[in-house]
């Protein structure tokens, strides 16, 4: 979107999808990138069984999931010494610069609706490697 243009009304389709730093993959939705979105983004993922993501943050940015199917587990805190599990129809908050893991343990995918305090919505997210071996799954 050219950065002169008039601020308008989008529909987006998510019928693409691109793989995010975390190890996961989303299907293409609201951001800078696809509407000019200024101070927020929303995506769409869905986690196939067995499917953990990388260890990450969001620097100075907000995290808001609804579940809208399935259940994730999620480790979270300095050294992922926290656990939640998330299930359809729940919603779940992730301060910003929180470290955080996402995982499906369940032989069935979770597919949930992420919003983000990001417009840019890959450029936040920090990859913690030293943190990965924390969760043992």
């Amino acid at each position: 979107m050219d950065a002169t243009s008039k601020p308008t009304c989008h529909i987006v389709r998510p019928d693409h999808s691109y793989d995010g730093k975390q190890g996961l993959s989303y299907f293409q939705g609201i951001a800078a990138e696809t509407v000019g979105a200024k101070g927020i983004c929303m995506h769409l993922l869905t986690i196939p069984p067995g499917v953990r993501a990388k260890a990450h943050l969001h620097e100075a940015h907000e995290t808001a999931i609804y579940m809208l199917s399935g259940e994730a587990h999620t480790w979270y805190g300095d050294h992922l010494e926290h656990h939640v599990v998330v299930h359809a129809g729940e919603l779940f908050y992730i301060p910003a610069g929180v470290p955080h893991l996402p995982a499906n343990l369940s032989s069935t995918p979770c597919t949930a609706i992420i919003a983000r305090t990001d417009p840019n919505e890959q450029e936040s997210v920090v990859l913690l490697p030293e943190l990965d071996g924390n969760v043992p799954v």
